[in-house]
Protein backbone atom coordinates (compact mmCIF):
# COMPACT_ATOMS: atom_id res chain seq x y z
CA UNK A 1 0.00 0.00 0.00
CA UNK A 2 1.29 3.50 -1.02
CA UNK A 3 1.04 6.79 0.88
CA UNK A 4 -0.04 9.44 -1.55
CA UNK A 5 0.12 12.91 -0.60
CA UNK A 6 -2.48 15.37 -2.30
CA UNK A 7 -1.28 18.87 -2.28
CA UNK A 8 -4.66 20.73 -2.27
CA UNK A 9 -7.89 19.47 -0.71
CA UNK A 10 -10.07 22.53 -1.72
CA UNK A 11 -11.10 21.67 -4.70
CA UNK A 12 -13.66 18.31 -7.16
CA UNK A 13 -10.15 17.66 -8.71
CA UNK A 14 -8.77 16.80 -5.24
CA UNK A 15 -11.44 14.55 -4.17
CA UNK A 16 -11.34 12.60 -7.44
CA UNK A 17 -7.86 11.40 -7.01
CA UNK A 18 -8.72 10.93 -3.36
CA UNK A 19 -11.22 9.05 -4.22
CA UNK A 20 -9.18 6.79 -7.05
CA UNK A 21 -6.32 5.76 -4.94
CA UNK A 22 -8.42 5.20 -1.75
CA UNK A 23 -10.52 3.03 -3.83
CA UNK A 24 -7.10 1.09 -4.83
CA UNK A 25 -6.28 0.72 -0.94
CA UNK A 26 -4.10 2.89 -0.99
CA UNK A 27 -3.72 6.00 2.03
CA UNK A 28 -4.33 9.37 1.55
CA UNK A 29 -3.52 12.45 3.09
CA UNK A 30 -4.17 15.96 2.08
CA UNK A 31 -1.71 18.47 2.70
CA UNK A 32 -3.71 22.07 2.34
CA UNK A 33 -3.42 25.53 3.60
CA UNK A 34 -7.10 26.14 4.62
CA UNK A 35 -8.31 24.74 8.14
CA UNK A 36 -11.14 22.94 6.45
CA UNK A 37 -11.79 21.86 2.82
CA UNK A 38 -14.09 19.86 0.58
CA UNK A 39 -12.36 16.44 0.04
CA UNK A 40 -11.13 16.29 4.22
CA UNK A 41 -14.49 15.53 4.42
CA UNK A 42 -14.34 12.58 2.70
CA UNK A 43 -14.05 8.69 3.96
CA UNK A 44 -11.09 8.19 1.30
CA UNK A 45 -8.77 10.94 3.04
CA UNK A 46 -6.70 9.05 6.29
CA UNK A 47 -5.78 12.52 7.54
CA UNK A 48 -5.05 16.70 6.57
CA UNK A 49 -1.87 18.21 7.34
CA UNK A 50 -2.85 22.10 7.14
CA UNK A 51 0.39 24.33 5.72
CA UNK A 52 1.22 28.12 5.18
CA UNK A 53 0.43 29.11 1.87
CA UNK A 54 2.81 29.96 -0.71
CA UNK A 55 1.00 33.65 -0.58
CA UNK A 56 2.85 33.97 2.89
CA UNK A 57 6.17 32.53 2.10
CA UNK A 58 7.19 30.02 -1.00
CA UNK A 59 9.44 28.35 1.09
CA UNK A 60 7.87 28.11 4.34
CA UNK A 61 5.21 26.14 2.00
CA UNK A 62 7.92 23.88 0.37
CA UNK A 63 9.60 22.74 4.26
CA UNK A 64 5.83 22.36 5.17
CA UNK A 65 5.07 19.94 2.58
CA UNK A 66 8.56 17.95 2.79
CA UNK A 67 7.53 17.42 6.62
CA UNK A 68 4.72 16.12 5.88
CA UNK A 69 6.58 13.85 3.35
CA UNK A 70 8.73 12.87 6.06
CA UNK A 71 5.97 12.31 9.10
CA UNK A 72 3.80 10.57 6.61
CA UNK A 73 6.04 8.14 4.73
CA UNK A 74 4.66 9.26 1.33
CA UNK A 75 6.02 7.97 -1.53
CA UNK A 76 3.95 10.00 -4.30
CA UNK A 77 3.07 13.30 -4.05
CA UNK A 78 0.48 14.98 -6.58
CA UNK A 79 -0.48 18.50 -7.30
CA UNK A 80 -3.32 19.56 -8.45
CA UNK A 81 -4.31 22.81 -9.27
CA UNK A 82 -2.35 26.43 -9.35
CA UNK A 83 0.03 24.87 -6.31
CA UNK A 84 2.18 22.71 -8.53
CA UNK A 85 3.91 25.50 -9.56
CA UNK A 86 5.47 25.74 -6.23
CA UNK A 87 5.14 22.04 -5.60
CA UNK A 88 7.99 21.45 -8.93
CA UNK A 89 10.54 22.67 -6.60
CA UNK A 90 9.65 20.15 -3.65
CA UNK A 91 12.11 17.28 -5.60
CA UNK A 92 15.35 18.42 -3.80
CA UNK A 93 13.85 18.99 0.31
CA UNK A 94 12.51 15.12 -0.15
CA UNK A 95 14.00 11.69 0.64
CA UNK A 96 15.16 9.60 -1.91
CA UNK A 97 12.76 7.75 -4.02
CA UNK A 98 9.97 10.27 -3.61
CA UNK A 99 8.07 10.65 -6.46
CA UNK A 100 6.18 14.38 -7.40
CA UNK A 101 3.57 13.91 -10.08
CA UNK A 102 4.95 17.10 -12.00
CA UNK A 103 7.77 18.64 -14.41
CA UNK A 104 11.02 20.38 -13.44
CA UNK A 105 10.51 23.98 -13.12
CA UNK A 106 12.71 24.92 -16.02
CA UNK A 107 9.75 22.96 -18.09
CA UNK A 108 7.19 23.36 -16.12
CA UNK A 109 7.24 27.76 -15.63
CA UNK A 110 7.77 28.68 -19.60
CA UNK A 111 4.82 26.92 -20.29
CA UNK A 112 2.62 28.61 -17.47
CA UNK A 113 3.58 31.46 -18.62
CA UNK A 114 1.07 32.40 -21.42
CA UNK A 115 3.63 34.61 -23.90
CA UNK A 116 6.43 31.48 -23.10
CA UNK A 117 3.69 28.83 -24.27
CA UNK A 118 2.71 30.85 -27.46
CA UNK A 119 6.53 30.34 -28.08
CA UNK A 120 6.66 26.74 -27.55
CA UNK A 121 3.99 25.75 -29.31
CA UNK A 122 4.97 27.92 -32.20
CA UNK A 123 8.29 26.32 -32.38
CA UNK A 124 6.58 22.86 -31.96
CA UNK A 125 4.20 23.85 -35.25
CA UNK A 126 1.23 24.16 -33.07
CA UNK A 127 -1.69 26.44 -34.44
CA UNK A 128 -1.52 29.82 -31.78
CA UNK A 129 -3.14 32.75 -32.27
CA UNK A 130 -0.73 35.68 -32.80
CA UNK A 131 0.57 36.65 -29.23
CA UNK A 132 2.98 39.64 -28.28
CA UNK A 133 4.04 41.27 -25.16
CA UNK A 134 1.99 44.17 -24.02
CA UNK A 135 3.99 47.39 -24.62
CA UNK A 136 6.06 46.28 -27.36
CA UNK A 137 5.40 47.70 -31.02
CA UNK A 138 4.18 44.53 -32.55
CA UNK A 139 1.43 44.43 -29.81
CA UNK A 140 0.62 47.84 -30.60
CA UNK A 141 0.06 46.90 -34.10
CA UNK A 142 -1.80 43.83 -33.65
CA UNK A 143 -4.58 45.98 -31.88
CA UNK A 144 -4.60 48.39 -34.46
CA UNK A 145 -5.79 46.10 -36.83
CA UNK A 146 -7.87 43.21 -34.95
CA UNK A 147 -9.68 41.89 -31.97
CA UNK A 148 -7.51 41.48 -29.17
CA UNK A 149 -7.58 39.55 -25.75
CA UNK A 150 -5.11 41.56 -22.81
CA UNK A 151 -4.26 38.88 -19.63
CA UNK A 152 -1.77 38.66 -17.64
CA UNK A 153 1.08 36.41 -18.28
CA UNK A 154 -0.17 34.44 -14.72
CA UNK A 155 -3.64 34.07 -13.96
CA UNK A 156 -6.34 31.36 -14.17
CA UNK A 157 -9.85 31.43 -14.01
CA UNK A 158 -10.42 34.48 -16.61
CA UNK A 159 -8.84 36.71 -14.10
CA UNK A 160 -7.78 40.19 -15.35
CA UNK A 161 -8.83 38.92 -18.93
CA UNK A 162 -10.00 42.07 -21.59
CA UNK A 163 -11.49 41.68 -24.75
CA UNK A 164 -10.85 44.98 -26.72
CA UNK A 165 -11.89 45.43 -30.61
CA UNK A 166 -9.56 46.66 -33.18
CA UNK A 167 -8.31 50.00 -32.81
CA UNK A 168 -8.76 50.31 -29.27
CA UNK A 169 -5.97 51.60 -27.32
CA UNK A 170 -4.42 48.92 -25.11
CA UNK A 171 -3.95 49.57 -21.03
CA UNK A 172 -0.17 51.01 -19.95
CA UNK A 173 1.82 48.20 -19.27
CA UNK A 174 2.96 47.54 -15.76
CA UNK A 175 5.98 46.15 -14.94
CA UNK A 176 5.18 44.45 -11.94
CA UNK A 177 2.16 42.57 -13.73
CA UNK A 178 3.17 42.18 -17.34
CA UNK A 179 0.50 40.87 -20.34
CA UNK A 180 -0.08 39.77 -23.16
CA UNK A 181 -1.81 40.77 -26.12
CA UNK A 182 -3.45 38.04 -28.21
CA UNK A 183 -4.91 38.35 -31.66
CA UNK A 184 -8.94 36.98 -30.33
CA UNK A 185 -10.45 33.55 -32.15
CA UNK A 186 -14.09 34.69 -32.14
CA UNK A 187 -15.10 30.53 -32.52
CA UNK A 188 -16.10 28.41 -29.73
CA UNK A 189 -14.07 27.54 -26.81
CA UNK A 190 -12.69 24.00 -25.44
CA UNK A 191 -10.92 22.80 -22.60
CA UNK A 192 -8.39 19.42 -21.74
CA UNK A 193 -7.12 17.35 -19.39
CA UNK A 194 -4.72 15.03 -20.59
CA UNK A 195 -2.55 12.58 -18.11
CA UNK A 196 1.25 11.94 -19.62
CA UNK A 197 3.86 9.58 -19.16
CA UNK A 198 7.08 10.76 -20.95
CA UNK A 199 5.44 12.09 -24.05
CA UNK A 200 2.59 9.07 -23.94
CA UNK A 201 -0.42 10.45 -23.47
CA UNK A 202 -2.49 8.20 -21.51
CA UNK A 203 -6.04 10.03 -21.17
CA UNK A 204 -7.37 13.12 -22.84
CA UNK A 205 -10.74 14.07 -21.83
CA UNK A 206 -11.62 17.38 -24.01
CA UNK A 207 -14.86 18.96 -23.03
CA UNK A 208 -16.68 22.54 -22.99
CA UNK A 209 -18.52 24.54 -20.30
CA UNK A 210 -22.12 24.91 -20.43
CA UNK A 211 -23.13 27.12 -17.60
CA UNK A 212 -20.32 29.88 -16.23
CA UNK A 213 -19.97 31.86 -13.18
CA UNK A 214 -18.05 34.84 -14.50
CA UNK A 215 -15.74 33.22 -16.90
CA UNK A 216 -15.16 29.98 -14.51
CA UNK A 217 -17.33 27.04 -16.17
CA UNK A 218 -19.69 25.28 -13.44
CA UNK A 219 -21.34 22.56 -15.69
CA UNK A 220 -19.56 21.06 -18.28
CA UNK A 221 -20.11 18.74 -21.35
CA UNK A 222 -17.30 16.19 -22.56
CA UNK A 223 -17.27 16.75 -26.34
CA UNK A 224 -15.00 14.68 -29.42
CA UNK A 225 -12.76 16.51 -31.08
CA UNK A 226 -9.97 14.66 -32.96
CA UNK A 227 -8.20 17.77 -34.01
CA UNK A 228 -8.27 18.85 -30.55
CA UNK A 229 -6.75 15.58 -29.13
CA UNK A 230 -4.11 15.47 -31.68
CA UNK A 231 -3.21 19.38 -30.94
CA UNK A 232 -2.44 18.03 -27.36
CA UNK A 233 -0.92 14.67 -28.20
CA UNK A 234 1.24 16.71 -30.53
CA UNK A 235 2.47 19.10 -27.67
CA UNK A 236 3.26 16.59 -24.93
CA UNK A 237 5.24 14.34 -27.41
CA UNK A 238 7.57 17.53 -28.21
CA UNK A 239 7.64 18.12 -24.67
CA UNK A 240 8.26 14.71 -23.15
CA UNK A 241 5.83 15.33 -20.36
CA UNK A 242 4.91 13.52 -17.54
CA UNK A 243 1.85 14.32 -15.52
CA UNK A 244 -0.90 16.57 -16.34
CA UNK A 245 -1.25 18.88 -18.72
CA UNK A 246 -3.71 20.96 -19.80
CA UNK A 247 -5.10 23.78 -22.04
CA UNK A 248 -7.79 25.90 -23.39
CA UNK A 249 -8.56 26.17 -27.04
CA UNK A 250 -10.33 28.08 -29.76
CA UNK A 251 -11.61 27.36 -32.88
CA UNK A 252 -11.65 29.67 -35.90
CA UNK A 253 -14.75 29.66 -38.41
CA UNK A 254 -13.01 26.60 -40.37
CA UNK A 255 -13.06 24.54 -36.72
CA UNK A 256 -9.17 24.41 -36.56
CA UNK A 257 -8.31 24.59 -33.31
CA UNK A 258 -5.95 27.15 -31.59
CA UNK A 259 -4.51 27.11 -28.76
CA UNK A 260 -4.87 30.23 -26.37
CA UNK A 261 -3.28 28.93 -23.30
CA UNK A 262 -1.76 25.99 -21.47
CA UNK A 263 -2.52 24.72 -18.03
CA UNK A 264 0.60 22.11 -16.77
CA UNK A 265 -1.75 21.02 -14.39
CA UNK A 266 -5.04 19.40 -13.80
CA UNK A 267 -8.23 21.00 -15.05
CA UNK A 268 -11.72 19.82 -15.09
CA UNK A 269 -11.72 17.15 -17.65
CA UNK A 270 -10.84 15.36 -15.01
CA UNK A 271 -13.77 14.82 -13.73
CA UNK A 272 -14.91 12.65 -16.90
CA UNK A 273 -11.96 10.33 -16.42
CA UNK A 274 -12.87 6.78 -13.89
CA UNK A 275 -10.45 8.06 -10.94
CA UNK A 276 -9.33 4.54 -10.23
CA UNK A 277 -8.08 3.95 -13.65
CA UNK A 278 -6.13 7.52 -13.19
CA UNK A 279 -4.73 6.22 -9.81
CA UNK A 280 -3.62 2.92 -11.63
CA UNK A 281 -1.93 4.71 -14.66
CA UNK A 282 -0.33 7.43 -12.54
CA UNK A 283 1.24 4.32 -10.40
CA UNK A 284 1.94 2.16 -13.48
CA UNK A 285 1.70 4.40 -16.42
CA UNK A 286 3.57 1.18 -18.83
CA UNK A 287 1.12 -1.30 -17.29
CA UNK A 288 -2.09 -0.56 -16.36
CA UNK A 289 -4.98 -0.97 -18.67
CA UNK A 290 -6.27 2.10 -20.03
CA UNK A 291 -8.36 5.07 -18.70
CA UNK A 292 -12.19 4.98 -18.99
CA UNK A 293 -14.38 8.02 -19.27
CA UNK A 294 -17.11 8.24 -16.81
CA UNK A 295 -20.58 7.49 -18.13
CA UNK A 296 -21.83 10.84 -17.60
CA UNK A 297 -20.59 13.24 -20.84
CA UNK A 298 -22.18 16.14 -19.04
CA UNK A 299 -21.03 17.08 -14.92
CA UNK A 300 -21.80 20.44 -13.11
CA UNK A 301 -20.36 21.62 -9.68
CA UNK A 302 -24.09 22.14 -8.08
CA UNK A 303 -23.70 24.56 -5.10
CA UNK A 304 -21.87 27.02 -7.89
CA UNK A 305 -24.92 25.74 -10.38
CA UNK A 306 -27.85 26.81 -7.67
CA UNK A 307 -26.33 29.97 -6.87
CA UNK A 308 -26.26 30.62 -10.58
CA UNK A 309 -29.36 29.49 -11.56
CA UNK A 310 -30.75 31.41 -8.30
CA UNK A 311 -29.38 34.86 -9.78
CA UNK A 312 -30.19 34.21 -13.19
CA UNK A 313 -34.06 34.63 -12.18
CA UNK A 314 -32.82 38.58 -11.35
CA UNK A 315 -31.14 39.02 -14.61
CA UNK A 316 -32.87 39.80 -18.30
CA UNK A 317 -32.28 37.16 -20.83
CA UNK A 318 -30.77 35.21 -17.63
CA UNK A 319 -31.88 31.71 -18.88
CA UNK A 320 -33.63 30.61 -15.46
CA UNK A 321 -35.18 27.48 -17.19
CA UNK A 322 -32.41 26.43 -19.13
CA UNK A 323 -29.88 26.33 -15.92
CA UNK A 324 -33.17 24.75 -13.94
CA UNK A 325 -33.40 22.41 -15.86
CA UNK A 326 -29.03 21.21 -16.46
CA UNK A 327 -29.38 21.89 -12.33
CA UNK A 328 -32.10 19.18 -11.97
CA UNK A 329 -30.54 16.90 -14.88
CA UNK A 330 -27.20 17.24 -14.54
CA UNK A 331 -24.82 14.73 -12.15
CA UNK A 332 -22.83 16.42 -9.83
CA UNK A 333 -19.12 16.01 -9.68
CA UNK A 334 -18.77 15.55 -6.00
CA UNK A 335 -21.54 13.10 -5.41
CA UNK A 336 -20.70 9.54 -4.26
CA UNK A 337 -24.29 7.21 -2.13
CA UNK A 338 -21.28 5.94 -0.41
CA UNK A 339 -19.64 9.19 0.49
CA UNK A 340 -22.05 11.50 0.56
CA UNK A 341 -20.35 14.35 3.28
CA UNK A 342 -18.24 16.23 0.85
CA UNK A 343 -20.98 17.44 -1.60
CA UNK A 344 -23.09 17.45 1.52
CA UNK A 345 -21.16 19.76 3.03
CA UNK A 346 -19.51 22.07 1.22
CA UNK A 347 -21.05 25.10 1.75
CA UNK A 348 -19.28 24.70 5.37
CA UNK A 349 -16.33 23.57 4.34
CA UNK A 350 -15.63 26.08 1.30
CA UNK A 351 -17.03 29.32 3.68
CA UNK A 352 -13.49 30.72 3.70
CA UNK A 353 -13.66 30.55 -0.22
CA UNK A 354 -17.29 31.77 -0.29
CA UNK A 355 -16.57 34.72 2.46
CA UNK A 356 -13.97 36.05 0.11
CA UNK A 357 -15.34 35.59 -3.49
CA UNK A 358 -18.70 37.65 -1.30
CA UNK A 359 -16.25 40.34 -0.04
CA UNK A 360 -14.52 40.99 -3.52
CA UNK A 361 -18.25 40.44 -5.69
CA UNK A 362 -16.47 37.78 -8.01
CA UNK A 363 -17.43 34.79 -8.91
CA UNK A 364 -15.95 31.28 -6.12
CA UNK A 365 -13.89 30.10 -8.88
CA UNK A 366 -11.70 33.67 -9.32
CA UNK A 367 -10.68 33.66 -5.70
CA UNK A 368 -10.14 29.41 -5.26
CA UNK A 369 -7.00 29.45 -6.06
CA UNK A 370 -5.60 32.92 -5.16
CA UNK A 371 -3.51 31.89 -2.14
CA UNK A 372 -1.80 29.53 -4.31
CA UNK A 373 -0.85 30.81 -7.22
CA UNK A 374 2.63 31.51 -9.25
CA UNK A 375 2.58 35.52 -10.09
CA UNK A 376 6.16 35.38 -10.69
Amino acid sequence: MATVLITLGRLPKSLDLARGFHELGHKVIIAEPHARHLAGASRSVAQSIRTPAPAEGKQAYLEALAQAVRDTGATLVLPVSEETMHVAHLPPLLPHGVRVLTMPPDTLLPLHHKGGFAEAATRFGLDVPETHALGTPQAEALARTARVVVKPVHSCSGRGVRVLDAGAPLPPPDPAVPHVVQRFVAGEEFSTCSLVHEGRVLATAIYRGVQFGGTVAVAFERVDHPAIEAWAARFAAATRWSGFLSFDLREDDTGRPFGIECNPRTTSGLHFLEPADVARAILDPDGAPPIRFRAARRLQQFWSCLTETQLSLFRRGGGFARNLRNLVTTPDVCWRWSDPAPLLTMPWTAWPIMREAARKRVPFGEVATLDVGWYD
